[in-house]
């Protein structure tokens, strides 16, 4: 775990990029609606920031995330409110429906082609059977005009900032049709569905197709 792409910004993370997602957060919350109890897992959960927001509602709240460094801001943020683990989504330590909400925002993009697939199914296989999976993500467009290529301007600067390799698993992601290629491609049923942000930013709610 010695290659931490954020290694460097980690610490900068909460006062350049999350002023961007504050409002996208804020619907995220309405769309999920957390209730006391409700047991969450973040999938690329960095600074905290969403979990954060989960454990003050009254749920009980775990996160997973490659970067060390990031988990670390986590962890001072959260304490001992959740339950962090430094990994690889693709293979979580988690059992079978061990929870009702399964988060991935603004993740999966980052992601290489081969590992996305498998790391949906792991959402997929730890969601509870009545539990969702709530996926949040760049869109392929079209976009509207002018909004959807104003918030363009702003997204293609601050990924190809986070690095070329970033920036090319960004390209890859949305040459695949983004969050419905890979619902499609994982045997999933959205129940809910709603572009944001002039076409930029997908919403997608939904849960392992049932035979």
């Amino acid at each position: 775990m010695t290659n931490d792409p954020y290694r460097r910004i980690a610490r900068f993370y909460d006062t350049v990029v999350e002023p961007f997602n504050a409002s996208l957060r804020k619907y995220v919350l309405k769309v999920a609606r957390p209730k006391e109890g409700m047991k969450v897992l973040e999938v690329g959960c960095g600074t905290g920031a969403n979990l954060d927001l989960f454990a003050r509602a009254g749920c009980e709240v775990s996160g997973i995330d490659l970067s060390p460094s990031m988990m670390e801001i986590a962890q001072r943020k959260l304490g001992d409110r959740a339950d962090l683990r430094v990994g690889d989504a693709s293979s979580m330590p988690f059992d079978d429906g061990s929870f009702d909400l399964v988060v991935a925002f603004l993740t999966l993009h980052e992601m290489p082609a081969d590992v996305r697939a498998p790391v949906v199914s792991e959402m997929a296989r730890v969601v509870g059977e009545d539990g969702r999976l709530l996926l949040i993500d760049f869109h392929q467009g079209p976009y509207s005009f002018p909004k959807g290529w104003l918030y363009r301007s702003v997204i293609v600067p601050i990924e190809i900032g986070a690095g070329l390799e970033h920036f090319k698993n960004h390209r890859d992601f949305l040459s695949r049709k983004g969050l419905p290629g890979l619902i499609a491609g994982n045997g999933l049923e959205v129940e809910k569905e709603r572009l944001l942000a002039g076409g930029t930013m997908m919403v997608s709610v939904a849960r392992p197709r049932t035979s």
